[in-house]
């Protein structure tokens, strides 16, 4: 991952938050918000974790929306 990408990562605020309800909920509005900037962030609350981890719910998330998961960190993901 180059500097820039980082540097634009950092600044990106979430916009989407994933709770007790799952994904379902908000794939059609990663898919919106994927249209309209590059990059997405996604807070998984620990509501939506369960017994998984925050990286295999980016990752159902991505394949169910048809967007690219760039990164997690803690109960965050990036999308593009």
């Amino acid at each position: 991952m180059n500097d820039e990408l980082r540097r634009q990562i950092h600044e990106t605020d979430a916009t989407i938050r994933v709770g007790k309800r799952g994904i379902d909920p908000v794939v059609d509005e990663l898919a919106d918000q994927l249209q309209d900037r590059r990059l997405v962030k996604v807070k998984f609350l620990r509501s939506a974790l369960g017994a998984t981890s925050t990286e295999a719910l980016a990752e159902e998330l991505a394949s169910a929306a048809g967007a690219d998961l760039v990164e997690t960190r803690g109960h965050t993901a990036v999308f593009q």
